[in-house]
Order: C-alpha cells, then sequence, then structure tokens
C-alpha cells in the first residue's frame, strides 16, 4: 500500500510496546537499542494489513517479555521518520540494533515466519533466555564429560551437541567447538547460544599471533593512539574473563576514534555485549556507549 491517505488514530502502548515520534524518536528508539533490539512497526490507520499485523506484533512483543520492544510509528503522524527510513508502503518493518537498522520486510508476514526473522538475528523469549542463563554451567570441565556421555548415547541430538560446543569455548577448546558449530541444523545455528558461540570464537581467532597482554600494555603507554593495540588488549580480557577490563579499552577506543577501521570501537562493543554474561556490566557500558555516540 503506498502511503498516503489520512485519518490516523494512536497505536496502543504497553510494556513493550509504545509509540515512537520524532521527538523521541532518538532516546527510545536508537539508544533503546543499545540496550535491547527495537522493532519498528510502520503502519498507517487506513491501511488493512496493518490492522491484521499490528496485533501479532505486539502479541510477540508481550510473549517474548523484553527480548525486543515494538516501535509503533503512524506514518502519517511522523512523515519525518518515515522518510528518514524511505518507506514507500506499509506495513514496513524495519529492526534496529546497536542504533542502526540491521534487517527488515515489507507486508503482513504470518506469525510464524516472523519469529523465524527475530530467531535469524538471536531474538529468543525472555523466560526462554532466562532459562539458558540459569543453565549455565558452574563448572564447565565437568560439564564437557557429562556431555560427552550423554552424546555418546544420543548421538544425533543436536541440542546436546551445541551445549557442548559451549562448555567446550569455555575451557579454550576453540577447535573443537568450531567443528560442533559447523555440524549444528540450520535451526539451531542460528539459536542465540550459538550466535554467542560464534562471537566468542571470532575474538579468539583475532588473539592468533596477537603479541602478550604485558607487550600490548607497553605500546599502549608509549602510544595511548594506538588503538590497533587497544583493541587486541581488549579481545585478550574479553577472552581471559575480565569483562571490564576488555569494554574499558573498546570504549576509550570509541572516545578517541569512533570511525577508526571502519567503526570497529562500535563494532568490538556489540560484539562483546553478545559475549559477557554480566546483565549489569553489559548494561552499564551500553550506556557509556550511547553517551559517546549521540
Amino acid at each position: 500500500m503506498l502511503l498516503n491517505g489520512s485519518s490516523p488514530a494512536p497505536a496502543a502502548a504497553s510494556g513493550h510496546v509504545f509509540d515512537a515520534t520524532t521527538a523521541t524518536f532518538e532516546a527510545e528508539v536508537l539508544q533503546k537499542s543499545l540496550q535491547v533490539p527495537v522493532l519498528i512497526d510502520f503502519w498507517a490507520e487506513w491501511c488493512g494489513p496493518c490492522k491484521t499485523l499490528g496485533p501479532v506484533l505486539e502479541k510477540l512483543a508481550a510473549e517474548y517479555n523484553g527480548a525486543f520492544v515494538l516501535a509503533k510509528v503512524d506514518v502519517d503522524k511522523e512523515q519525518q521518520i518515515a522518510a528518514a527510513f524511505q518507506i514507500r508502503s506499509v506495513p514496513t518493518i524495519f529492526l534496529v540494533v546497536g542504533g542502526q537498522p540491521v534487517d527488515g520486510f515489507p507486508g503482513a508476514l504470518p506469525e510464524g515466519q516472523i519469529r523465524e526473522f527475530l530467531q535469524r538475528h538471536g531474538i529468543v523469549p525472555g523466560e526462554a533466555a532466562a532459562d539458558d542463563a540459569a543453565a549455565a554451567p558452574r563448572d564447565p570441565a565437568a560439564e564437557v564429560e557429562r556431555l560427552r556421555g550423554e552424546i555418546a548415547a544420543a548421538p544425533d541430538n543436536a541440542e546436546l551437541k551445541l551445549d557442548l560446543a559451549l562448555a567446550l569455548l569455555q575451557t579454550g577448546a576453540t577447535q573443537e567447538a568450531e567443528q560442533l558449530l559447523d555440524g549444528l541444523p540450520a535451526n539451531l545455528s542460528t539459536d542465540d547460544r550459538a550466535v554467542k558461540a560464534r562471537a566468542r570464537l571470532g575474538f579468539a581467532a583475532l588473539l592468533a599471533g596477537a603479541p602478550a597482554p604485558d607487550a600490548l600494555q607497553a605500546t599502549i603507554a608509549a602510544n595511548p593512539d594506538d588503538l590497533r593495540a587497544r583493541h587486541l588488549l581488549g579481545v585478550q580480557r574479553i577472552v581471559a574473563g575480565d569483562a571490564e577490563a576488555g569494554l574499558d579499552q573498546f570504549i576509550e577506543m570509541l572516545r578517541r576514534d569512533r570511525n577508526f577501521d571502519g567503526g570497529l570501537p562500535r563494532k568490538a562493543l556489540i560484539d562483546a555485549f553478545r559475549i559477557v554474561d554480566d546483565a549489569d556490566v553489559v548494561g552499564r557500558y551500553r550506556r557509556k556507549m550511547a553517551s559517546l555516540l549521540f
């Protein structure tokens, strides 16, 4: 449906659903997306398919319980936002993560396809994500042995193989973990846990041939603007489990030159947020990142 017509009406709002306006867009959408994915629903009162899609999106926002928030933009009222996103038809959906649109789709997709779209981006219902965190092993080495035994009894259970890959990563066995991740079926390869594991593997790969932490610290002391050294030191700290020390290096990179190496400081922070398990630490550093970007 083309953008024309009028008779706009306000969209419904709830805990995870809100109306986005030009005045609040930066704070409620862009900055909010540094903390949680934001799904933008561009709609209009005169649009029939919008009235079909809107309730489905609102239902999913409630069900996912904070795993994403839904920003509703009435294109007749908020023409400036619609123009910025080059909206030509409604409904149109955009997913914003880390302050940037990362994907989207036009039209009123069925609920099942919307769930698949969310899953591709690692967005799972809030309660399920909390259950995964609660089930994280306290002793990775013991968990590896336990999972090996379970897989021996059920060699076709792909869920167990994903669990084993995660445990292996915590023990530093990145090569075996990568092989297991490569062998996952398509429905698990986009699982939130698999996405985090891939991010952790990417960090580990960056350290191949990297100087030792002491050498990197000496380099930074001699030249505080050596952002390459800061990046490697930050990665080393994250992989070693010292999340705040690593994030401090990435924040300092962002402060000194946000555009370094094609936006590497911001990318490093977003990748680290996928890896760090401490929600309080991630939230604090997301706010630091937002204060530097906006």
